[in-house]
């Protein structure tokens, strides 16, 4: 299984003794899989004079982290588009495949974390607020046409039934420890299944997408929306009445009692016992 890597470079809630910000640099494994824990995830971290912060420190702080780690990261995410030029090109100067994205769920909780408990114990720590990167909707673009399902549903699944995830036939797809959530294993868990003859080509297509989160959009006109990398947006369906309006009301709202937790799934027909592509997914708010 690859490995994956997300990465936050920023200015911390806490100042040096000239009274300027320290920044810091954050990196941990991804989960891939339901059975992953927080505990077992590799973790970096490295403060940084404000003097420094540029993508040569940031390089050189990455090439510890490769060094401390069990396997060097095959992908590095990051989600601060603000950020985007420094650590693409810190990277690329590892040679390291970086891809800007929401899908930072290990990354969002380490900093909510570090955030309640970490910095308030350090010399200098100023109370502040969490700064949440403000992303600015895209407009939504519609599925390229082959890429359109012939049909889609929605469905739930308790969340005890994903302990059993290793053993699905999936062909693409990503999922994360559940337990990293809090989720009661009776939670239901929301999600939507896509079928179509085309199933292996639309689910190897979102498989490039970095997909975050899908959304009920409620218009005018009324859509299901799925948010993929650092700010793109695709019209996964449209809601021509108010039966399947209502249905999407309902997804949103199980999404909230699941803890924003969802999932995708593509299949070639409601008959088939394999997943062209499947993934576990989370609304961060980040």
């Amino acid at each position: 299984m690859a490995t994956i890597w997300e990465l936050d470079f920023y200015s911390r809630p806490i100042v040096d003794e000239q009274g300027k910000k320290k920044w810091e640099v954050l990196i941990c494994e991804t989960p891939l899989n339901v059975a992953d824990r927080a505990e077992t995830l590799f973790r970096y971290s490295q403060f940084c004079p404000s003097s420094t912060v540029n993508s040569l420190w940031l390089a050189g702080a990455i090439k510890d982290a490769i060094a401390s780690a069990p396997k060097p990261p095959e992908k590095i995410r990051f989600f601060r588009r603000q950020m985007a030029n420094m650590i693409t090109k810190a990277c690329e100067d590892l040679d390291t495949p970086v891809a800007a994205s929401r899908r930072t769920l290990a990354l969002s909780l380490w900093l909510e974390e570090r955030m309640r408990s970490f910095y308030p114990a350090e010399p200098g720590y100023q109370a502040i607020a969490n700064p949440s990167v403000q992303f600015v909707p895209e407009t939504p673009l519609p599925l390229p046409d082959a890429l359109v399902g012939e049909k889609w549903t929605f469905v739930s699944l308790p969340a005890a039934a994903f302990g059993e995830m290793s053993e699905w036939d999936i062909g693409f797809g990503e999922s994360f420890g559940l337990s990293m959530t809090g989720i009661d294993s009776e939670t239901p868990i929301p999600g939507v299944i896509v079928f179509s003859s085309r199933a292996t080509a639309i689910a190897g297509w979102m498989s490039g997408l970095e997909l975050a989160c899908m959304k009920f959009d409620s218009g005018p006109p009324a859509r299901l929306i799925l948010d993929t990398g650092a700010n793109d947006r695709w019209i996964l369906a449209s809601f021509k009445d108010a039966a399947t309006e209502a249905e999407a009301k309902g997804f949103e709202a199980a999404k909230k009692q699941a803890k924003q937790v969802h999932f995708l799934a593509i299949q070639s027909n409601p008959e088939s016992e394999s997943f062209a592509g499947f993934w576990l997914l989370h609304e961060l708010n980040i």
